[in-house]
């Protein structure tokens, strides 16, 4: 129960501290209206086309190969830490484990996935 009683006093505690920032930038911001600021914005150049419009697989592909290998790192660290623990069955798990990834890395490699052309 005490426990409980601490979490919620933290959220009471942060939801005013946002409260007050939030209406502290909204009473004391600037409020003028230019017509730069109602231009949509993309990169700083006028917007070309319909925002309906397709990409490429190769976006995706790309994205989807840094999701897989940022995972690994989330792998990695905790096996950091337990080094030691684990001795040579841990080393060698991970070791198969960067092998795995290595292969899967040469194959999309070599199927061109990597490439912006």
């Amino acid at each position: 129960m005490e426990q409980s009683i601490s979490v919620l006093v933290t959220f009471l505690l942060v939801g005013t501290l946002v409260a007050i920032m939030v209406s502290i930038g909204w009473l004391l911001g600037p409020r003028t209206e230019t017509p730069a600021k109602g231009e949509a914005f993309e990169c700083g150049n006028p917007p070309s086309g319909s925002a309906w419009g397709r990409f490429p697989v190769k976006f995706y592909m790309t994205a989807i190969i840094f999701i897989i290998f940022d995972v690994e790192v989330v792998f990695l660290y905790p096996w950091a830490v337990l080094f030691d623990r684990l001795g040579w069955f841990g080393f060698v798990e991970m070791l198969i484990f960067l092998t795995v990834l290595g292969v899967g890395l040469l194959y999309v490699w070599q199927k061109g996935a990597l490439e912006w052309d």
